[in-house]
């Protein structure tokens, strides 16, 4: 599930702005008045829902997906400079729509929409032991916030993401002194995660997304902190998801994993946590092997194992802090260690996403790499929240 149901914060989003969520703009120039109005009640009849396997046609399905209620486009990546510098970005951008495609209609007003926009901006700076969260929302509206499928790009104001030709991406963003500015290549093409792209997670129908990754993506470019600019290269990792649901019953948070090994492999992992302890078996994953070869994982296929934790000065959450890993079936157990400890993001909820440090064997033999882990719910179950 790349992201397991990371439109949950969309949902969030909206109740940020309002269980109502009214919006009035007033200019001076013609005193325009819009309004951007979303149901009290959350509901999502109209919209399309995610039951059963979908054909994928690129570059069109790297663009949104209107007929679905929320959508997002997630990238993360570890950086290093010549000296051996590190730091690792998350670069977020999600979508709701507030009224279903049936029921929008033509309004006058540029500022006119029916569609919110909400962006996360983190850096790790590794070697200057430093993190920094930042957020953005605006209306897919006058040029504000949008996505669009040819040519393909994603944006909220000046952060964003676009394609520049077939498999290469220029992403940007700045915030109050850290900025990044990379060039992505694409190394392997779409990865559809779960069957072949639908990803379920949970027993009813609807409950589930439709998701693919970009999984190895070669990353160059600059990451500037306060005055200093540093060239950097390493590696990223884009999910894309579109979905109309919400967690099951009795799921309150999980636990996501996205690894790049240096044998040319990576590992999605993702556990969803009940409100019992346990782990619900719709958790999964898959691996993708260095020639592309994909091998779906049931929750059953694997274990994370906690080693230690970390509790957050700012919220009081206690968050797992390093882990092991195994896939028995293919020979595989890795460690997974975050760089930084606190890489803890408190904007309209609160949630741990930082860059990890992998090492462990596979298939006897050495391998190491670096990841991106997310883990919800741990400053407050997200059940019953929308």
């Amino acid at each position: 599930m790349g992201r397991p149901l990371r439109y949950l914060i969309v949902v969030l989003l909206v109740a940020a702005l309002g269980a109502a969520l009214v919006f009035a703009l007033h200019r001076d120039e013609g005193q325009v008045t819009a309004q951007l109005v979303a149901s009290a009640d959350g509901e999502s009849a109209g919209f399309a829902r995610v039951e059963g396997p979908r054909p994928f046609a690129f570059p069109i399905d790297y663009g949104p997906h209107p007929a679905y209620q929320s959508e997002w486009w997630y990238y993360t990546g570890n950086l290093t400079t010549s000296a051996g510098r590190r730091f690792g970005y998350q670069l977020t951008f999600f979508r709701r729509a507030l009224i279903p495609p049936s029921a929008q209609a033509d309004r006058p007003s540029d500022w006119a929409t029916d569609q919110v926009y909400l962006a996360h901006f983190t850096l790790s700076d590794v070697g200057g032991g430093g993190f920094q969260a930042h957020e953005r929302f605006s209306r897919g509206a006058a040029g504000l916030a949008g996505a669009q499928a040819a040519p393909f790009q994603v944006w909220l104001e000046d952060w964003s993401v676009e394609g520049t030709e077939v498999g290469s991406y220029h992403l940007t963003a700045e915030e109050e002194g850290i900025s990044i500015d990379l060039a992505l290549v694409d190394r392997k093409g779409p990865v559809l995660q779960g069957d072949r792209g639908y990803s379920r997670k949970g027993p009813e129908p609807g409950d589930a997304s439709y998701y693919y990754s970009l999984t190895r993506l070669a990353s160059t470019g600059t990451v500037r902190v306060g005055e200093a600019e540093y060239a950097v290269e390493g590696l990223s990792w884009m999910d894309h998801e579109f979905s109309t649901s919400a967690l099951a019953p009795g799921q309150v948070g999980w636990d996501w994993f996205s690894i790049q090994l240096d044998d040319g492999s990576e590992l999605m992992l993702y556990e969803l946590r009940r409100d019992d302890g346990t782990v619900d078996p719709y958790s999964s994953g898959t691996f993708v092997a260095p020639d592309g070869t994909t091998t779906p994982l049931a929750q059953s296929d694997f274990t994370l194992t906690v080693e230690r934790t970390w509790r957050s000065p700012h919220s009081g959450a206690t968050y797992p802090a390093g882990w092991v890993v195994d896939v028995p079936s293919l020979g595989l157990s890795l460690t997974v260690e975050p760089y930084l400890a606190d890489q803890e993001l408190n904007v309209s909820f609160t949630y741990w996403e930082g860059a990890v440090g992998v090492a462990g064997q596979r298939d006897g033999q050495p391998v190491a790499g670096s990841g991106y882990v997310e883990l919800i719910g741990y400053a407050g179950s997200m059940q019953g929240q929308f």
